[in-house]
């Protein structure tokens, strides 16, 4: 079904593009400056409860379905505020993430004599971790925070191994390969990534369930 014939049979239904972008400037203009990237999400079969969690890296608030916009624009920053508590108290020191690493080294590279220097959390949009070899640093995206314990730990180990194998060559994934939940941590960062695409590539940021 092409373009044409969609705005033909849906054009009743849905608001232009144009008159959805507009009215999401205007929402947007009387919000504080510097928001994480958020979505609404109106729902029919909510009558007054409001919650918010992050879903593909964006945070995904759901709202009743006859909030009014000034309601809305009121419970956006609070909400947000919420899911970024949450995550404060979910987030790993950065001794904690040490702890980790030298615990995996033990544990599934004990013939390695290289150690990190050090390891923190990093705002990063497209990769989950980097290694700098040089001075022995690890980075993890911060968009884990809050992630299952096996993914953490997945990264973690992914960027351990590069301290030592700068690629990704047969060396690497035989190292790789020790890692037990290998399988199930590639398969929930491939819906976490798939997720992140379908919730930036819509242009509506308020939706109707």
């Amino acid at each position: 079904m092409d373009n044409f014939e969609q705005e033909i049979l849906f054009g009743d239904l849905l608001p232009p593009v144009a008159q959805i972008s507009k009215r999401r400037a205007k929402r947007d203009s009387l919000l504080p400056e510097g928001l994480p990237e958020f979505r609404v999400v109106r729902s029919r079969r909510r009558r007054s409860s409001i919650s918010a969690y992050r879903k593909g890296g964006v945070i995904q608030i759901s709202i009743p379905a006859r909030m009014s916009k000034q309601d809305e624009i009121a419970a956006i920053p609070e909400m947000i505020a919420m899911v970024l508590r949450r995550e404060a108290k979910e987030r790993k020191t950065d001794d904690q993430l040490m702890q980790i690493a030298l615990e995996l080294l033990s544990k599934l590279l004990p013939e390695f004599e290289i150690k990190p220097a050090s390891i923190n959390w990093r705002n990063m949009s497209e990769r989950w971790g980097s290694c700098t070899t040089v001075d022995r640093t690890i980075r993890i995206s911060d968009r884990l925070i809050g992630a299952p314990t096996y993914v953490l730990n997945y990264i973690i180990f992914h960027e351990l191994i590069h301290l030592k194998v700068p690629g990704h060559d047969q060396d690497f994934k035989n190292y790789l390969h020790r890692f037990d939940d290998l399988l199930r941590a590639e398969a929930f960062l491939e819906g976490f990534e798939i997720g992140c695409q379908i919730g930036n590539s819509g242009v509506m940021s308020a939706v109707n369930i």
